[in-house]
């Protein structure tokens, strides 16, 4: 085997480092950065808007845009970054304007020291730098309105556009402000989602990115999700080329869509199930799930139900000669219980999260299998 040639590796360094665009976030994310820009510019254009307020837009909130909207999970992004980082860069070139009277020493010392501000407030925002220096190239601007320029030109701006993320990003998916550790998990508790439990700490995660500098790119909660993606394909590793016909139970219990729930209540008890196929004429109907039954149980008219009201449609299925490692991500999250396994549309069995963990555990215990 031949070493790759230096001119190559220099060439693949100056390529795209940027992993190709995935399906329609381009869009959403250029559609949000055009609607805060374009209902900021609208209000700020329009004839009721006293420019003496300093009330104007600057070419770095074009910037502050894709961060916000593009990247909303970068730290660099969130709204103390953006609002604070843009708002104190103004202040600090206003500052540096106001003693130095050379063009070029203003430009320097402006963003010089508006970097060192950021960093200091934990505020470092990219588009700050454009502040600074936007503010330097017009000092006499700058002198004239004071701080205005910084409070109400650059940090009104930015804080706006911040609001506007916030909603847009929301209304399309997306988490912004970026999800903390602390936040509570699926079930209101403080613990998180099981396949969140990693063994390793909210600081311990921070530390992490701290030592590999990484802490201006990715936060923590971020850098979990992370780990426990990995985790999750080398587990799928782990289980090698077994199929879903390997690891599903078939040996089926099913009910039928007019079953009453007391009926299945009663197989839950005497099967210890928690999850139990509906199947009309060979097919599946829907899953009967035990976190169903009781919130059936809370609502009124439990006697007159049957399975099929209940069951839940639309979810995930598989077939037998489905590699197994494709199960970890439809179990792993809570929200499936188990997965059908379907051939030629008929019902032929089911995989459980016991199922797919006692595989997995034939890696890790000796007397397993």
């Amino acid at each position: 085997m031949t070493d790759t040639p230096p001119w190559r590796r220099l060439l693949r360094g100056l390529g795209p480092a940027v992993a190709p665009p995935h399906g329609i976030e381009p869009a959403r994310a250029a559609l949000g950065a055009a609607l805060g820009l374009g209902v900021l510019a609208l209000f700020l254009f329009s004839p009721v808007v006293d420019k003496g307020t300093g009330l104007f837009l600057i070419a770095p909130l074009g910037a502050s845009a894709v961060l916000v909207f593009a990247v909303p999970n970068s730290p660099l992004a969130q709204p103390w970054s953006a609002v604070v980082g843009n708002t104190l860069s103004g202040l600090v070139a206003w500052g540096v304007l106001s003693v130095v009277p050379d063009p070029a020493l203003g430009v320097a010392l402006s963003v010089g020291l508006a970097i060192l501000a950021m960093a200091l407030a934990r505020a470092t925002h990219p588009p700050g730098g454009a502040v600074a220096l936007l503010s330097a190239l017009n000092a006499p601007l700058v002198r004239e309105m004071g701080p205005r320029f910084a409070l109400v030109a650059a940090g009104g701006g930015t804080l706006a556009l911040v609001v506007t993320a916030i909603l847009w990003n929301r209304a399309t998916g997306r988490v912004y402000p970026f999800r903390q550790p602390a936040e509570t998990g699926p079930h209101g508790t403080h613990d998180p989602a099981p396949e969140r439990r990693l063994g390793l700490t909210a600081d311990e995660l921070r530390q992490i990115l701290a030592d590999y500098r990484q802490d201006a790119n990715l936060g923590p909660e971020d850098l979990g999700r992370l780990i426990e993606a990995a985790e999750s394909a080398a587990a799928g590793h782990r289980l090698g080329a077994l199929s879903c016909a390997q690891v599903m139970s078939r040996d089926l219990v099913t009910v039928g869509p007019a079953t009453p729930l007391a009926e299945v209540a009663a197989l839950f008890s005497r099967h210890g199930f928690t999850s139990v196929p509906v199947v009309e004429d060979g097919r599946l109907a829907g899953v009967l799930f035990q976190i169903d039954m009781i919130r059936r149980a809370l609502a009124p008219g439990l006697a007159e139900a049957s399975a099929g009201s209940v069951a839940e449609r639309g979810i995930p299925t598989v077939t037998p000669d489905t590699p197994a490692a494709a199960l970890i991500p439809m179990l792993k999250d809570g929200k499936a219980e188990a997965v059908p396994v379907l051939a030629a549309d008929r019902l032929v069995g089911i995989v459980t999260r016991s199922d797919l963990v006692s595989a997995l555990a034939h890696d890790f215990v000796p007397w397993a299998g």
